[in-house]
């Protein structure tokens, strides 16, 4: 069975490109049907959640056979944690908000950020799905380490500004602070679906400078 599906990727003409030079029976891996297959892959998760995703349904929309599919990914558990590994290492660089002069200034430019990346309907139906899929998955959990730890160094760097200004003690808990920025607007707009508006979030960022003050 296996050899079967070996010879169908060996084979497999939608990925022939008589321009590039390869050893005879072999195929290139051509970015553009590499892009398509993300691009389906995410909206067919956001559409039907991870647990109903097939990969065949994913290959057939994006219009490519499924041994092209198959050169690139082993499984489904091996495209998620490799897609989802590249998605989120991008996230702790859409949240630098950097030095704004004070810790509720630099709170509510982080906010900002956190909210332009949250508030887009895909990506709210994938993370919530996705935190609800990682206990029955461990590429998930794997997958998203990397970025939880960079998020993380982003907000102890936050921290230690306010801390270097006098507004924060040098023993504030920055895994605690952590949780605090990130949860209450991950709660309202990923898992309650609702709207922050600017206002609202400056309320949070006043609210969480004195959390963390008092923490």
């Amino acid at each position: 069975m296996e050899q079967d599906r070996l010879d169908e990727i060996a084979s497999d003409p939608s990925e022939r490109n008589s321009s590039v030079a390869t050893p005879s029976g072999a195929a290139v891996k051509r970015p553009q049907i590499t892009d398509a297959l993300a691009r389906t892959f995410f909206e067919e998760w956001a559409r039907v959640g991870y647990s109903a995703l097939s990969l065949d349904a994913v290959a057939k929309k994006a219009g490519v056979g499924k041994a092209a599919l198959y050169r690139r990914w082993r499984s489904k558990a091996d495209m998620a944690q490799d897609l989802v590994s590249q998605l989120t290492a991008t996230v702790p660089g859409r949240i630098e908000s950097g030095d704004r002069g004070s810790l509720e200034a630099d709170l509510y430019a982080m906010g900002l950020a956190g909210r332009r990346l949250m508030r887009h309907p895909m990506v709210r139906r994938i993370m919530a799905d996705l935190y609800a899929s990682m206990e029955r998955e461990p590429a998930l959990a794997a997958a998203l380490r990397p970025s939880e730890a960079a998020s993380g160094k982003k907000v102890a760097t936050l921290v230690d500004r306010a801390v270097a200004r006098g507004e924060l003690p040098a023993d504030v808990d920055r895994r605690l602070a952590t949780d605090f920025l990130i949860g209450p607007l991950y709660w309202r707009l990923v898992v309650l679906g609702q709207r922050c508006t600017r206002q609202q979030l400056k309320a949070l960022a006043r609210m969480t400078a004195a959390a963390f003050r008092a923490g």
